[in-house]
């Protein structure tokens, strides 16, 4: 499982398994192999909700973003 947090106050919004994971990762531009952090819009949400995210995906995206337009997450392995 990865835990996906907020990457300005740590605050955990819920974990991902591998598949839902490399869903995301697959979507968002990433600066390289090792980035672990992603702006995230509710715009992109609603685009990934109609694309057919994993709905566990989408229930951690949104309790992400709450009421902001954007926020910037991070995931983590659990170890």
């Amino acid at each position: 499982m990865y835990n996906v947090y907020d990457n300005d106050t740590d605050e955990l919004f819920g974990a991902l398994d591998y598949y839902q994971l490399q869903w995301l990762r697959s979507r968002l531009e990433e600066e390289s192999m090792e980035d672990k952090d992603y702006a995230i819009s509710s715009l992109e949400i609603s685009l990934f909700d109609s694309q057919g995210a994993p709905k566990e995906l989408l229930d951690v995206l949104r309790k992400a973003i709450g009421d902001k337009d954007e926020v910037t997450i991070r995931w983590k392995k659990e170890e």
